[in-house]
């Protein structure tokens, strides 16, 4: 009985379609148009949904036309349920696509952790295809055409299932030749006769490190400053100055000697990164492929 109730007022697809058409169009013609029927078919749809809810939509003056006061709080509404009908439609037609695996993440980490690691997922896996996708903003899931991502924060995304990959601590980094050069660097305090590489976003870094390593006479704020870590590590590499690299973007290059750690000083970040994924496609196949490769590499490691 309800659901015959509600059948009486519930308003009809094509009806709203019209009524957004229209409103947005303020024009029964380029509605008819834009929707492909006639004007006549338009009225008619218009008309129907008005007997239905039980009010008007539009005043009519002659050929003008305006949105009355119910309409104008209605339409917001309408719209929003057409654009979530587009969006969700065009998600369920883009994750059948099995082959393909979009990956969102920073740039700095797909450029030092992730991308020298996926030739091992591409052998485990060679019917997929991998995209990367880098961006500072955090992934929209509803409207990216992503299927995954790696994300920097504390793991409580609303939606999303995260499990954590990897945890980090903060400290300086320097090409070796600094250690030796006119300025040693052996101590903390050494560090005032160098330039001190910045990442925006992060600029409080050095003060707190700094405060940890007891160095109280040094400005915290001088020197280099970069928006992306890969580039404050970059001109360490090449000896410009003592950036605060982050365990899991420096291991490559301490291993390969490009960078060395000058001190035993180093500070934990409450930040980590994490595989995320929405809740609802979090385990279909390839999604789940790429979230067990990757936690499983890190245990490898």
């Amino acid at each position: 009985m309800i659901l015959w109730n509600m059948k009486r007022w519930l308003p009809s697809l094509n009806g709203l379609r019209a009524f957004e058409a229209v409103g947005r169009h303020q024009s029964f013609t380029r509605a008819a148009e834009e929707l492909n029927v006639t004007q006549t078919a338009i009225s008619h749809q218009i008309r129907t949904l008005e007997e239905r809810l039980g009010l008007k939509l539009f005043h009519r003056h002659g050929r003008a036309l305006r949105l009355t006061e119910a309409a104008k709080g209605y339409l917001p509404s309408v719209r929003s349920a057409f654009d979530e009908l587009h969006d969700a439609t065009d998600r369920l037609v883009r994750n059948d696509d099995d082959t393909t695996l979009t990956v969102s993440t920073l740039t700095s980490f797909a450029a030092k952790w992730l991308v020298p690691r996926l030739g091992g997922f591409q052998d485990r896996h060679p019917e997929l295809s991998i995209r990367i996708a880098t961006s500072m903003a955090p992934v929209d899931f509803a409207r990216d055409d992503v299927d995954v991502a790696i994300r920097y924060g504390r793991g409580d995304w609303p939606g999303l299932r995260a499990d954590l990959l990897i945890r980090e601590d903060m400290f300086p980094v320097c090409s070796p030749k600094l250690l030796d050069g006119p300025h040693p660097i052996r101590q903390p305090a050494d560090l005032a006769s160098h330039t001190l590489l910045h990442v925006v976003g992060f600029l409080d870094d050095w003060r707190v490190w700094l405060t940890a390593a007891s160095v109280d006479d040094m400005d915290p704020t001088t020197g280099l400053r970069f928006d992306l870590i890969v580039h404050a590590l970059q001109a360490a590499i090449d000896g410009l100055g003592v950036a605060l690299g982050r365990t899991a973007l420096i291991e490559g290059d301490l291993a390969a000697g490009r960078l060395v750690v000058p001190f035993d000083i180093s500070l934990p970040i409450e930040a980590a990164y994490y595989v995320v994924a929405p809740e609802q496609t979090a385990d279909r196949p390839k999604i789940k492929a790429f979230r067990e490769w990757l936690i499983a590499s890190l245990s490898a490691e």
